[in-house]
């Protein structure tokens, strides 16, 4: 039937009408001599034992070691977990560990089907890792490997997932695509670490994975390490076959080597072993001759670097049939394959027979610890087990940081924000040259950050122009990639800035969110060190996207941090270059956050000296006496500018006021640090009561002018007193190509379409954030205290709202803002 799902096991794939000469090209080894018998033994021992304990925490609860014939008693009441991808898992372990041993390598595992987490944690229970961190719970003996099989997937254990309470893994796998990126990461300026990373072929077809197999072209072998890649093939996602299970060797040849790799398959399952240890002596002697040639001042200009196509069967070892229908190498084995055990006899009989196949008698001593034979294939020197291993834990180096101040900009000139802060990361990367990269999706100049290049390259090996010579910066065209660099690279101890375009940092909103939650259960796991904060700078903002449109403008990565636990998240929007400075040095200090700074790339005003700026930011809000009347004493109204361009448009509002309505007693305020906002014990940064009212009064009405989406605002102020005081102006979804303040364009015949009342382009004026509409806000709210504003205030609105009108017909007339729209206000 059409759509019919498939359970049966995978075929060998149709042929391709590609040439055969194709396979030319995939690695050849004669695999006979690669092992010893007694070597093959201990390899099958292990995995035996770790294929046993990850079937056997998927079920049971009681009876562990199988010493007598299994009762429904004996099974979970809720039986979770993944069986399909744990006997690929355990193979690879086994053969990692082999590997250690024998080149001395040192290796971080990353898993990108993290829901195969039954067979890490049995590999890592087998090598002594969870004991070494859980001593308690999980020792090297019967209790121990009791409370790790009943345990999983139950209130106080273990989940089904990777997650950070899991030693060695820096890497959770939960939503997938991403374990190639951040593997590329982590191998970034520790040149002698080897990174493994395993890929299922459900993964394999997701956008983020296609594009981190260019990971290769973005490392310089004479400062990094390497990873090797393995593409687990075994044909099945949850329900339905995958696109590399369905491609012939023809296929998948051509890809990889378009991708820059040799290919080497492993799918000779009667001598698995020897196929296995084979490849990775290749592998691994691969690696180091192009790290050789590279370091001794001879590289090889485009290397290709190995990749092991690794084919067995889904869910290889389960029953190969349940009730007629197939489950080894079919998806029925992904999950759960006998989900009845507990209530169905002839499944509890299947679940006894399959896990005594691999005869647990023989795998564990009587006190429940490994036997010998083992934990012979296990690394000696227990600093190089993966479970182990430092990168993955040790936490992170704090950067050596300049004294920002001594680089800050005068009062009253024009200065862009991000030219500023490009000049401050050039001097943290020459004083950091091997803990600290930028992650840019192409957009480095345009974001005027362009100053890092002075002493600094963009490390693109594959440009005849910039390979070789090392270089901070990783642009390229994908955010998700960047992402998966920025966390291997953090999470393995070092520190990072992602610039983007404000609109399209978006894009990597699960993947900040699924970070997130790795590092908040890191918080909580007492052995895991603090990380360096993720540091993204979002700037060409809407407020000025006025030249690329509509599609170039979304403030809506503001909302995914701010949704984020109040203890990681921090959102900063600097008002000028200074506090853009004082920012970036203070989010450079913090440690295990996510910080947010959004600031402007065009030349806007300093408004703070870097003193002033320096204990503003400290505030994270302040009163800005210069812009207000007395100094902001008895207000009958509170401006608020959130954001550089609506705070430019507050501070021209409030010298605008001063000449149309002189009785007019206004406030001016700036807000930085977005969290103070927050109703009081929301966020570690939020105002108490008292301060909030210090601020903003207890009684007037506040208006505040957001550079966001307004919902969000709203939500950070409930709680808050007297909300019926507050408006907010903020993005309405509004503006297109047009001029940076009023950004309108009316229509010059009725062939163009009417797309809002003032046109279809707006910034400023459309999105209701311009100087006339906050004056507007102004006196509608002083007049409620004020009657010599209350009695003109029909008249000053008509007059604010003629000056809008105005506005837009001079800019239909001469397709530029009239020339004093961003002169500097005058106070006196």
């Amino acid at each position: 039937m059409p759509g019919e799902i498939i359970d049966r096991p995978n075929p060998p794939p149709s042929r391709s009408h590609l040439p055969p000469a194709l396979l030319e090209l995939s690695v050849k080894l004669d695999i006979k001599n690669a092992l010893s018998n007694e070597d093959i033994s201990a390899l099958q021992n292990f995995r035996r034992a770790a294929n046993y304990i990850a079937a056997a925490m998927i079920f049971l609860r009681d009876n562990t070691l199988l010493e007598k014939d299994l009762t429904p008693r004996d099974i979970k009441p809720r039986i979770l977990g993944h069986w399909g991808t744990c006997p690929g898992l355990t193979l690879v372990y086994s053969h990692l560990n082999r590997a250690i041993e024998k080149w001395g390598s040192e290796m971080l595992f990353v898993i990108g089907p993290g829901h195969g987490a039954p067979a890490i944690l049995a590999c890592l229970w087998l090598e002594g890792a969870l004991t070494h961190f859980y001593p308690e719970q999980y020792s090297l003996d019967r209790k121990g490997l009791n409370n790790l099989i009943t345990g999983f997937s139950t209130p106080g254990g273990f989940p089904s997932h990777i997650n950070a309470q899991v030693p060695g893994s820096i890497h959770e796998g939960g939503e997938l695509g991403y374990a190639l990126a951040v593997a590329f990461g982590a191998i970034m300026d520790k040149k002698d670490l080897i990174v493994p990373v395993i890929i299922g072929d459900g993964e394999a077809e997701t956008g983020p994975t296609a594009t981190a197999w260019h990971g290769y072209k973005y490392i310089d072998p004479v400062e990094s390490g390497a990873i090797l890649p393995i593409v687990h093939i075994n044909g099945f996602k949850i329900s339905e076959r995958t696109i590399y299970g369905c491609m012939d060797d023809e296929e998948l040849v051509a890809l990889f080597t378009g991708y820059g790799y040799q290919v080497r398959f492993v799918e000779d399952l009667e001598n698995i072993d020897r196929d296995l240890a084979a490849s990775m002596d290749w592998a691994i002697s691969q690696i180091q001759h192009i790290q050789k040639a590279a370091r001794s001042g001879n590289p090889i200009v485009k290397p290709r670097w190995p990749v092991i196509l690794l084919r067995t069967p889904k869910g290889w070892g389960a029953p190969k049939k349940v009730h007629g229908k197939f489950v080894e190498g079919s998806f029925h084995s992904h999950q759960v394959p006998l989900p009845k055990a507990s209530s169905d006899k002839e499944e509890l009989g299947q679940l006894q027979e399959w896990l005594r196949e691999y005869q647990p008698d023989t795998l564990f001593k009587r006190d429940g610890s490994p036997s010998d034979n083992v934990t012979k294939i296990i690394p000696k020197d227990a600093s190089k087990r993966m479970g182990v291993i430092k990168d993955a834990f040790s936490g992170y180096k704090p950067l050596d940081l300049p004294d920002w101040i001594e680089m800050g900009e005068e009062r009253g000139q024009e200065v862009s924000s991000m030219k500023a802060v490009g000049e401050l990361l050039d001097q943290v990367l020459q004083r950091n040259p091997s803990d600290m990269r930028i992650f840019s999706p192409d957009e480095l100049e345009s974001n005027k950050l362009d100053a890092v290049l002075k002493h600094t390259g963009r490390n693109f090996q594959w440009d005849q122009y910039s390979r070789q010579n090392g270089g901070r910066v990783i642009e390229i065209l994908s955010e998700h990639t960047c992402q998966g660099m920025m966390q291997g690279y953090t999470l393995t101890g070092r520190s990072a800035v992602f610039p983007s375009y404000e609109s399209f940092l978006g894009i990597i909103h699960t993947m900040m969110v699924q970070y997130s939650k790795f590092r908040k259960i890191g918080r909580e796991t007492v052995w895991r060190k603090d990380t360096a904060s993720l540091n993204y700078v979002e700037t060409s903002t809407w407020a000025r996207q006025e030249h690329n449109g509509h599609s170039h403008q979304n403030p809506s990565f503001i909302g995914a941090v701010l949704n984020l636990k109040p203890e990681a998240a921090r959102v900063y929007l600097p008002p000028d270059a200074n506090c853009a400075l004082s920012t970036m040095a203070h989010c450079l200090r913090s440690r295990n956050y996510t910080n947010l700074i959004v600031g402007s790339k065009q030349p806007t005003p300093v408004w703070l000296s870097p003193s002033e700026a320096d204990s503003h930011c400290k505030a994270g809000a302040s009163i800005w006496k210069f812009a207000s009347t007395d100094e902001g004493l008895n207000p009958d109204v509170v401006l608020c500018g959130i954001g550089t361009e609506v705070t430019f448009e507050v501070i021209v509002a409030a010298s605008l006021l001063r000449k149309l309505v002189p009785e007019i007693r206004v406030r001016v305020v700036n807000v930085t640090d977005l969290m103070v906002l927050g109703a009081e014990n929301t966020h570690p940064h939020s105002l108490d009561d008292p301060a909030f009212n210090a601020i903003f009064t207890k009684d007037r009405n506040i208006h505040f002018n957001y550079h966001g989406y307004i919902t969000e605002l709203k939500g950070m102020l409930f709680g808050r007193p007297n909300p019926e005081r507050v408006s907010i102006e903020g993005y309405r979804e509004e503006g297109s190509t047009t001029t940076p303040f009023d950004v309108s364009t009316l229509r010059k015949n009725d062939s163009i379409p009417k797309f809002n009342e003032y046109g279809p382009g707006q910034m400023m004026l459309c999105n209701h954030v311009s100087r006339y509409h906050v004056a507007i806000q102004a006196v509608k709210g002083a007049a409620k205290f004020n009657e010599k504003v209350s009695v003109k205030l029909i008249e000053l609105v008509a007059e604010l709202q003629h000056s809008i009108k105005k506005h837009q017909e001079y800019i239909l007339k001469h397709q530029e803002d009239p020339k004093d729209t961003y002169d500097l206000p005058c106070f006196e």
